[in-house]
This record gives structure tokens, C-alpha cells and sequence, in this order.
């Protein structure tokens, strides 16, 4: 019996959530995974996975035996590493995912000075406003804005990203400032909340967090056009945090509603690795959290 075989058959099959998709990752016959997961389970003397004819799911055992599974190969594959002289020279393909905007800001000086340090990394940005399934998709690392669901992932928090309403000076002299989310009603909305004929926005209500329903004028698929569409004086957004801090700061835009403002968001760096990173991505992780904890936290 070849257990290391075994497992990294199991864990294949977790990740990729069923049989054919372990064979075309690890490059074997279905039926070869079966033999793998049949043997492993008769062995374990437990069920793993629980199979149909349309689905296979991992029982609360082998979630579990997963887990610990991942932690022994990663810590075979750094032994490797360390072995071959790897362990102090990051190489080979390292896949990033973050928020577009986010991504071109903030991600993107990280990716660049860490290819500047480590010459035999390549590196593949998947900037998107869509969550990317990392253990589907093939993606090392992440970072997100937003609560995370539970999962398997690794989360390390580097800061917090406040919501804003926000609007020239100009438009807000013309118009007033509105005092509370209900005078929201009477002023001109530009949301990026997707072609839809209302838009709700997360305020506080009685100092709790609720939403806000509004009709806006203008609504766009892009948190940067609203942006755009504020700078011309049109009316109000609401937008992250790091999208007009610059704006904000030199006065072209002006926050209000401060005392309404939702509970910020949190950031993480994600990866996928359980508690054994990959050379590779430790060095990523590494320097992503050293200098995105400062440029946060300055927002």
C-alpha cells in the first residue's frame, strides 16, 4: 500500500469535489482513483466521502482526515524543497487573486518588487470583483475585502476598509448635506450595484447595522464610473474606502453621513495551503502583509 499515493489521491478529490476531476488532476484513470479511495476507506476502517451517481461530498471524518492530510504533504513538499536547495530560492508559478481596483493598487507594487527579490518566480494576477474558488481554480493566494465564509483557507488580516458616502463640495452646496440615511431620498444616487431599478446601501440604523432602500438616477456595473460620475458634481455614491482616499484628501470629493458609516470591512491575505504555505507563497504572504498593514491603515 502506498499511502503517500493514497492521500494525495483523497485530498485531490476534496479539492476538485469529485472523482473525474482528481484523475484529470493528478493526471490518472478514474478508475485508479476509485481503487485509491476504496483502498484508503478499508484501511481507515471510515467512509470519507459519501458518493452518487451526481455528487460526492466529504463526510465530517474526512474533512477532518483532509485537513490533516494536506499538513503532512505540504510538509513532505518543503522537506523536498529544503533537500534540493529549494527551500531558500522561491521559484516556479505563483497565481494571485484580488478585487480589480484593489488589485491595480494596492497588489500589483506588492507582485512587482516580489519578482524583483525572487528572479525564478513567475506570476499570474487574476484581478476580478467576483470570489474566485482558490482550491478550484488553481489559485495560491488572495486578498479579499469582506467577511470570510468558513472554510479551509488560511486568513491572515492586514486591515479594515471603511464605506462612504461621498459627493463633491459643489454638489453639496447646491443640494445640503443630507443629516440622516432617510434624506438620502431626496438627493440625486449614483450606485454601482449592477442593472437593476434600486440599489440599498449598508448605514447604520439606530446604531446597528441595516440598509437603506434608494432609487438611484444613475446606476452603473463599476465602483470606479460611480466614482468618475461623483467627480463631475452629478450627485452622491458609496464606495470603498481606498477608491477616493485621494480624491478625498485633496478635496475633490467630501464624506458625510459619518455618524450613519457601517462597520469597516476586514481585509485578508488568503492562501490555500492549510498551515504549511509553500515556500513560494510564504514569501508572497510575507511581504503582502508587510506592506499592505501601513497603507491601510493610512486610509
Amino acid at each position: 500500500m502506498d499511502r503517500l499515493h493514497l492521500i494525495s489521491v483523497f485530498v485531490a478529490v476534496v479539492d476538485t469535489s469529485g472523482f473525474a476531476g482528481a484523475a484529470r488532476k493528478l493526471n490518472i484513470s478514474p478508475p485508479a482513483v476509485t481503487r485509491a479511495i476504496n483502498e484508503l476507506e478499508a484501511h481507515l476502517g471510515v467512509r470519507l466521502l459519501t458518493r452518487t451517481t451526481r455528487i460526492v461530498k466529504v463526510t465530517e471524518a474526512g474533512a477532518r482526515y483532509a485537513e490533516d492530510c494536506r499538513g503532512v504533504l505540504s510538509q513532505l513538499n518543503a522537506a523536498d524543497e529544503s533537500a534540493s536547495g529549494l527551500h531558500s530560492t522561491p521559484r516556479g508559478r505563483l497565481t494571485i487573486t484580488a478585487p480589480v481596483g484593489f488589485g491595480a493598487m494596492y497588489v500589483t507594487p506588492v507582485v512587482t518588487e516580489y519578482l524583483a527579490r525572487y528572479p525564478e518566480v513567475m506570476a499570474s494576477c487574476w484581478f476580478v470583483d467576483r470570489v474566485v474558488n482558490m482550491l478550484d481554480e488553481g489559485v495560491d493566494v488572495g486578498v479579499r475585502i469582506g467577511e470570510l465564509p468558513d472554510s479551509s483557507m488560511q486568513a491572515i488580516r492586514v486591515g479594515r476598509m471603511r464605506l462612504l458616502v461621498c459627493a463633491t463640495p459643489a454638489y453639496l452646496e447646491e443640494h445640503g448635506e443630507p443629516a440622516s440615511p432617510e434624506e438620502l431620498e431626496r438627493h440625486i444616487i449614483i450606485a454601482a450595484s449592477g442593472a437593476t431599478s434600486t440599489s440599498e446601501w449598508r448605514m447604520l440604523s439606530q446604531g446597528k447595522p441595516g440598509t437603506v432602500k434608494l432609487q438611484p438616477r444613475l446606476i452603473t456595473t463599476t465602483s470606479d464610473t460611480a466614482v468618475a460620475a461623483a467627480l463631475t458634481g452629478f450627485g452622491l455614491t458609496n464606495v470603498l474606502a481606498y477608491k477616493v482616499a485621494t480624491h478625498l484628501r485633496e478635496g475633490r470629493l467630501k464624506a458625510v453621513l459619518g455618524d450613519f458609516e457601517p462597520p469597516a470591512l476586514p481585509v485578508h491575505v488568503l492562501h490555500r495551503e492549510g498551515r504549511h504555505a509553500s515556500r513560494k507563497a510564504r514569501a508572497f504572504i510575507d511581504l503582502a502583509v508587510e506592506r499592505l498593514r501601513p497603507q491601510l491603515a493610512a486610509i
